[in-house]
């Protein structure tokens, strides 16, 4: 006999369960994001348990989505995970719909990102594809700088983490199309596990950016600062002889640049459920550090 239980981090037994499954299906553990305090009420995990072993999880994420300079109540599902054992049961069926049942009268849209493997599961619910796209810009007009003025922060560092979520809980959306709100949660996750090593406060700028070059191509995965920059003078510090592009991992709204729009195929495709047809931007990209 299953137990349905949720938003128990701080019951022992069943986080280090959820962070075995988690683990075992994703290669990833909450648990240091929990004891940095990072695991807030705006994430939920909803999940069956057989005894202390948690053998299904669908995760509520409670953020604002920031459309046209409108706020939109959200509900970001993640972590959606079966333990192999257990497969075939419908187990996340029920899940998927108890959380609908919580937050559909509370919330303007639900929303998820969904690995290729299982396109065909959420439209089950009601959620409808869309199509994210890239932004990138060349740097023929752009010529490396000085790296003056530039921290690199560790994202192992328990004091760079406490600077960074001080810093971005009073940050300034990266764009009035499309950007999320309420997700410090998140993205210091990705601070603490993902580009722990990809980190930069500049001082001059009075930013935090995260970003790194991988074959001519320089990858920008988020910029947190308290008001509008020029993005340009912080790319040449970071650019060098063999970058070629910059793509940004969201929808980018800087005065001094014109990034062109760009199909891609990401690993994960993004889903919405939304009371009325929801009227997202032409081109546009969830950004990657406010993804669960």
């Amino acid at each position: 006999m299953l137990n349905f239980i949720k938003d128990y981090k701080h019951h022992e037994l069943y986080r280090e369960s959820f962070n075995s499954l988690a683990c075992k299906v994703f290669g990833i553990t909450f648990e240091r994001w929990y004891k940095e305090g990072f695991w807030g009420d705006s994430y939920i995990p909803y999940s069956y348990a057989d005894k202390y072993e948690i053998v299904a999880n669908v995760s509520v994420n409670v953020v604002n989505l920031l459309i046209h300079g409108e706020i939109h109540k959200a509900i970001q599902i993640g972590t959606v995970m079966t333990h192999p054992d257990y497969r075939g049961r419908g187990l996340s069926a029920d899940l998927m719909n108890k959380v609908i049942s919580d937050y559909e009268s509370k919330c303007d849209l639900l929303y998820l990102f969904a690995n290729r493997s299982v396109l065909n599961f959420y439209p089950k619910f009601g959620f409808n594809p869309y199509e994210e796209k890239l932004f990138s810009i060349g740097t023929s007009d752009l010529k490396p700088s000085p790296l003056e003025g530039i921290r690199k922060l560790n994202g192992s560092s328990n004091d760079d983490l406490q600077f960074i979520q001080k810093f971005a809980s009073k940050r300034m959306p990266l764009s009035t199309s499309l950007a999320a709100e309420g997700t410090i949660n998140i993205l210091m996750f990705y601070c603490s596990h993902v580009f722990n090593e990809d980190i930069y406060w500049l001082e001059d700028e009075k930013a935090i950016v995260l970003l790194k070059e991988e074959q001519g191509t320089l990858h920008v995965y988020d910029v947190i600062s308290h008001a509008k920059i020029h993005i340009k003078p912080i790319l040449s510090k970071f650019i060098s002889g063999r970058t070629k592009q910059i793509l940004f991992h969201f929808t980018p709204s800087f005065p001094d640049i014109n990034p062109a729009a760009r199909s891609f195929q990401p690993d994960e495709v993004l889903f919405f459920r939304a009371k009325k047809e929801l009227m997202l931007p032409v081109h546009f990209k969830h950004p990657l550090t406010a993804q669960a």
